[in-house]
């Protein structure tokens, strides 16, 4: 499934669009040293919404960000995230519904 697919069937808010990645899998962690165990192309749902984070994710090349709880990125993290092509996405959803969406959706 495609990012732009997740963003619309999910019905996510957009800081920054990265649309035709291919999502290889879930990934859920709100510590940034693990989102480093993160699988290549994986859909990374987080509470954080910090710089160091968007450094992580590119470091493991996920296709996109979620960010939960209506949390929403500061200006300074979608620029990092634009330069890195990395899409970040929000919901009001807490992490466990966006979970079991996102499994509904048949993501894993």
């Amino acid at each position: 499934m495609k990012v732009n697919e997740v963003v619309e069937k999910a019905d996510l808010k957009t800081f920054f669009e990265s649309g035709e990645k291919e999502i290889e899998g879930v990934y859920i962690s709100d510590m940034v040293s693990d989102i480093i165990g993160a699988k290549e192309g994986s859909l990374l749902v987080t509470l954080q919404t910090h710089n160091n984070l968007v450094a992580a994710a590119n470091l493991v090349d996920v296709s996109a960000v979620i960010f939960s709880r209506g949390k929403e990125p500061s200006e300074d993290v979608v620029n990092l995230a634009r330069r890195a092509d990395i899409g970040l996405y929000g919901t009001g959803d807490d992490t466990w519904s966006l979970a079991k969406k996102l499994y509904e959706l048949g993501l894993r």
